[in-house]
């Protein structure tokens, strides 16, 4: 419901009750809402504090707390031996090397010879068959048969 008060707005009245005036309508005041909440919590206790323990079933309660095996340990011992070992290396027994850098490209002759099996992989492979003319297969030399 929206009531547009000038004197509510002019004195800032509150109404008395459970209704709150805010910005031009009546809402449920803050408080109300915090009362309500604290009865539920109130009987959510009560309910637990006069719960009844004797309905409960009897359980065995087993701990299970797997101790890892010999391999598993050891593994992890190795690990931190690793980590310790890189951690405190001792970085004077290293000796001093100078770096050569090599040229991975290949030199002038190899390139040329790998375009010129290119150019012939590719003269094959588009070769036109068209260009050929026809031609006849005359036998001039043949083998001689089993009789003769």
């Amino acid at each position: 419901m929206k009531l547009e008060c000038p004197v509510f707005k002019k004195l800032k009245l509150v109404p008395v009750g459970q209704r709150h005036w805010r910005g031009g309508d009546f809402t449920e005041a803050p408080w109300m809402q915090d009362v309500a909440t604290e009865k539920n919590q109130k009987a959510l206790l009560q309910g637990v504090e006069a719960f009844d323990t004797g309905k409960l079933k009897h359980t065995e309660t087993q701990e299970k707390n797997p101790l890892p095996d010999k391999d598993v340990v050891k593994q992890e011992k190795d690990h931190q031996n690793l980590l310790e070992g890189v951690e405190h290396f001792d970085k004077t027994t290293m000796k001093h090397t100078k770096t050569e850098e090599k040229n991975p490209l290949p030199n002038p002759e190899a390139i040329e010879q790998e375009k010129g099996q290119i150019n012939l992989i590719s003269g094959i492979e588009n070769f036109d068959t068209k260009k050929l003319k026809h031609t006849q297969t005359q036998e001039k030399n043949p083998l001689p048969t089993k009789e003769g």
